[in-house]
């Protein structure tokens, strides 16, 4: 059993490199913001966001991009500062400054790592506890809920002010890495930042559309579909129970959907009363499985990631599992009553 431990985000010293580190630059530097492969609402919004921060500072060779196919998902199609995204083959070979959003190791960088290798400083935003320490200046919190939450306030210690640009990409990363402030993370600090992003006049509600409330029909049998072979096994987790399912492949050609769809899957599978820990495989290739849990507070699921290859936060993590469904939730399985939380 786990022993929670206080975790420690940047200090003042970490503030002021990152700050200096923008500041140096001329206005015609190279700069490239990168966040992690299939990119969520917290990573897109947050480096999109703080893109658009740059540019009021007068920043005029921006790029933005992420690892693997440069598709946006949906949901996200919408946002401020698309125009800077480039695909990862066509992004700065040698940029005078590198930003990393939301990623907690290099691996999640794909084939962008080695813009890692560069003469000036590379910037890491995260909130992730398991982050590795890759880059040189880390302003990593994990008692954060989003990276945007970071995000704000390296610009709001760059001085550059809210506009509803700016603020609509982060609230978006807010409200998506928040569960729209129903999870354990969301504090007053978390509410009084969404005031003042909402302050700018952006509309919550047509963004809670856009981003939670709107999915294609078939995107709702695949759910269907999927949900109906979800399995429960009330004994896992030491008697707290897991639950879990798995989308394949042929799962999505046959409803015609993209990727990107399955990722709220698992706030319906979370909702099982009878199970602590949720699961959902999403299958990527053969034998590989990009794989979600959330836990409601008895498991430390980040520690179960960890084992397993992947990180995350305690209540919401993953990893990359390999094998056939079954295999992969066995190896979970076996990783969850080393992973209970004891107070």
């Amino acid at each position: 059993m786990l022993t929670e431990s206080v975790p420690t985000g940047p200090t003042e010293a970490d503030w002021a490199a990152a700050v200096a580190a923008v500041r140096a630059l001329p206005a015609d530097a190279r700069v490239l913001l990168i966040c992690h492969v299939n990119p969520d609402g917290d990573a897109l919004g947050s480096m999109l966001g703080f893109a658009l921060g740059l540019r009021r500072l007068g920043a005029r060779q921006l790029q933005a991009t992420f690892p693997g196919p440069p598709e946006v998902p949906e949901p996200f199609r919408w946002l401020p500062g698309l125009d800077l995204l480039v695909p990862a083959t066509g992004a700065y070979p040698d940029p005078d400054l590198v930003v990393c959003f939301d990623a907690a190791s290099e691996s999640r960088l794909g084939e962008l790592v080695d813009r890692l290798d560069i003469d000036g400083p590379v910037l890491v935003l995260d909130h992730h506890a398991s982050n590795t320490g890759f880059g040189d200046v880390h302003l990593v919190d994990p008692t954060a809920a989003a990276t945007s939450v970071v995000a704000e306030e390296l610009l709001a210690r760059l001085d550059v002010p809210l506009d509803a640009e700016i603020a609509a990409c982060l609230y978006v990363a807010l409200t998506t890495d928040t569960g729209s402030f129903r999870f354990e993370a969301t504090t007053p600090a978390v509410h009084q930042l969404a005031a003042r992003l909402l302050a700018t006049g952006i509309r919550p509600g047509d963004i809670s559309r856009r981003v939670f409330d709107s999915r294609p029909f078939g995107a709702v049998r695949l759910f269907g579909e999927v949900l109906g072979r979800a399995r429960l096994e009330p004994a896992a987790a030491a008697g707290h129970g897991l639950v879990w399912t798995y989308a394949t492949l042929d799962d999505l050609a046959r409803h015609d959907q993209r990727p990107y769809v399955l990722e709220a899957l698992i706030d319906s599978v979370r909702c099982t009363a009878e199970a602590d820990v949720a699961v959902v495989l999403k299958q990527v290739a053969a034998d590989e499985w990009a794989v979600s849990m959330r836990s409601k507070g008895a498991v430390d699921v980040s520690r179960v990631a960890v084992a397993l290859g992947g990180g995350g936060h305690r209540f919401a993590a993953g990893f990359t599992g390999r094998g056939g469904a079954d295999d992969v939730a066995g190896r979970i399985r076996a990783e969850l009553d080393g992973a209970l939380i004891t107070s």
